[in-house]
């Protein structure tokens, strides 16, 4: 398992609910091994080539506190309140950061690894990792939220980015 690179179409394809979940017991932990190994506190199925609606995240990033690991299957935001920008990165597009606008305070619906419904209010920094994950659902990434300074600042290194991709997908 690796994490997928931006411009890799997968990450603007969208996904598609999950009905079993069993197979995603053993991908969920080796998602969570990669997004510790790259410092990540997020990371969703199309980061790492899947077109399924699952995330895995540790607001923490810290591997030591596995109490703090959260897997969300078909998750859905039901209600947003407040409104804040903040600094985000992300693992599909190393060396790049940028402003987004995220709500405060969100209520979220989703199955767990048992298949069983769950409901949760995530607040703050927990609700900016959810949402920035769920965009990878839905085939949005964090660039296309960028404040209109950050768009312009992030131009060069968004070109470089797709230039490497395309170099390396060129014979393929």
């Amino acid at each position: 398992m690796k994490i997928v690179l931006y411009p890799d179409p997968v990450l603007r394809r969208g996904t598609k609910a999950v009905d079993d979940t069993s197979p995603w017991k053993e991908r969920a932990r080796e998602m969570f091994d990669l997004m510790y190994e790259t410092q990540g506190v997020g990371l969703a199925a199309p980061q790492v080539g899947i077109s399924e609606a699952v995330l895995v995240l540790n607001p923490t990033g810290d591997k030591e506190k596995p109490e703090e690991e959260l897997v969300l299957v078909n998750p859905r935001i039901v209600s947003r309140k407040g409104k804040e920008w903040g600094q985000e990165g992300c693992l599909s597009f190393p060396g790049i950061w940028g402003d987004v606008q995220r709500a405060l305070k969100i209520v979220v619906h989703a199955i767990d690894l048992d298949g069983q419904p769950t409901e949760f209010v995530a607040e703050d920094f927990l609700a900016r990792v959810i949402q920035h994950e769920m965009d990878h659902l839905n085939g949005v990434v964090f660039i296309d939220r960028f404040s209109p300074a950050d768009k312009i600042r992030t131009r060069n290194q968004i070109e470089e980015l797709e230039d490497r991709w395309r170099s390396q997908h060129a014979s393929r």
